[in-house]
């Protein structure tokens, strides 16, 4: 009877620190493993990275883009673009040109 009665005082004594240590056990995992969790964070900071470089490649690209159509607006054509463009579409480029960019103000000769 005795051997009993320490058995169920000791199991009562442990109901408490057991939920309390299930709880936090809950907490652990979840701040960890969670939705919003540890590893969660990390994951979207790595998306962040990736959409910012993303979106440094398609600024890049969309500023040689409008490098190269400004030089077909009405206003000024320029003749080596405009002259490109024409091989193209007329499909008589030559794989071997070799095209190279200068500014308005910079001579040839």
């Amino acid at each position: 009877m005795a051997f009993g009665r320490t058995v169920k005082r000791k199991a009562r004594g442990m109901v408490a620190p057991s939920i309390f240590l299930a709880l936090v056990a809950y907490f652990v995992w979840n701040v960890t493993q969670g939705d919003r969790g540890l590893k969660s964070y990390a994951h979207r900071q790595d998306l962040l990275r990736q959409a910012q470089a993303d979106l440094v490649r398609a600024d890049k690209e969309k500023d040689a883009w409008e490098h190269r159509v400004s030089g077909l607006r009405n206003q000024h054509i320029d003749r080596d673009t405009l002259d490109e463009r024409a091989r193209a579409m007329l499909n008589i480029a030559d794989p071997n040109d070799i095209i190279v960019p200068y500014g308005p103000k910079d001579r040839l000769f």
